[in-house]
């Protein structure tokens, strides 16, 4: 009983961290706010054509896709686990419901499906990867890191393996609709990201689910033994990010007009440097939301002007690794400080 008791004064310690955190992590963000600030005057400076309206949605709309893939990788990594084979939902997904409404002509499968119900399977097949990784996970208590790198590896070679390679194109409206409709001036797909990111934030900083797996990210074991459900906690945020990684299929299928056969390959390497330059623990139970969109937005900007300096594609690549051992070295010298009250 005097454990318990310990136990739950611990996970309540750890869910009211969340709290603190927040005002911790306000700093933060204002400082991330400032780099962005930085960024957009180094763009503007360096190409009249940066802040232009159209640039400008240009770099909103890839940014939501990217962010959607990043927010479920933060919840994942909240808990205090991780998620590699998002990029290769974000791919096998669309590309399994674009086969199912395409013809032999292009490779498809012939079967002419109807688009919607398409659209329905692509969340079917996400949420059914992200549950086989979480039951996998916790079930037989496989290593995170590996299983979810060897699904990679596997929904990859599915992926290319359905149609030989090939892309698919000349998809129905409906698969399309996310990716190339605009709401009051902007792409469907930023709204949507940011409706995901503030419902997101609301309740990771307020419900209990969020303060459940800081929790969890914090203690595992203290957290089973005051009584909260781990393993279904895990098992669902996996669902969840397999689900996110659909939708961020769909929104990057509908900016393309097409599924390429590697559609969201090495889209995890930037998931992660947004991530670490968000603050989101990797070790689990520390990372704000919101940090993590400046993470993306950050990222997005950086890109951007790489892109309109005509730098070659593998730079940006290094760019990223660079920032990514940057931000772990920075956080790692401001640990002590950020986190003393923790």
């Amino acid at each position: 009983m005097a454990i318990d008791m310990d136990a739950q004064k611990s996970v309540l310690t750890m869910a009211a961290a969340p709290v603190r955190r927040s005002r911790l992590r306000i700093g933060d963000e204002l400082a991330l706010l400032q780099l962005i600030g930085v960024a957009v005057i180094v763009g503007s400076l360096l190409h009249p054509a940066f802040l232009t309206p159209t640039n400008l949605i240009n770099v909103l709309q890839q940014s939501s896709e990217l962010s959607v893939l990043v927010l479920a990788e933060a919840i994942i990594l909240i808990v205090g686990k991780f998620d590699l084979s998002l990029e290769s939902i974000v791919g096998v997904a669309p590309m399994f419901a674009a086969w199912l409404v395409s013809s032999t002509a292009i490779n498809g499968s012939g079967l002419m499906v109807n688009p919607y119900l398409a659209v329905l399977l692509i969340f079917v097949v996400g949420i059914a990867v992200g549950t086989f990784n979480g039951w996998l996970i916790v079930r037989l208590k496989l290593n995170a890191f590996i299983t979810t790198l060897a699904m990679l590896i596997l929904l990859r070679g599915i992926s290319i393996g359905m149609t030989n390679g090939r892309t698919l194109y000349d998809l129905p409206g409906p698969l399309l609709y996310l990716g190339n409709a605009h709401w009051l001036g902007l792409p469907a797909s930023v709204w949507v990201s940011a409706g995901l990111y503030l419902t997101g934030s609301i309740i990771l900083s307020n419900h209990r689910f969020g303060r459940a797996l800081y929790a969890i990210g914090g203690n595992a074991e203290a957290a089973r033994a005051a009584g909260i459900r781990v393993d279904q906690y895990i098992w669902t945020v996996f669902a969840i990010g397999g689900g996110l990684a659909a939708l961020s299929g769909l929104m990057l299928t509908g900016r393309m007009a097409s599924v390429l056969s590697g559609q969201g390959q090495n889209m995890i390497f930037t998931v992660f440097a947004a991530a670490v330059i968000g603050r989101i623990s990797l070790n689990g139970g520390k990372g704000s939301i919101l940090g993590a969109l400046c993470g993306v937005i950050l990222l997005g900007i950086i890109s951007n002007i790489l892109t309109l300096s005509n730098v070659e594609t593998f730079w940006i690549s290094a760019t990223y690794g660079a920032i990514i051992l940057l931000s772990l070295i920075v956080t790692r010298l401001t640990a002590g400080k950020s986190y003393r009250s923790d």
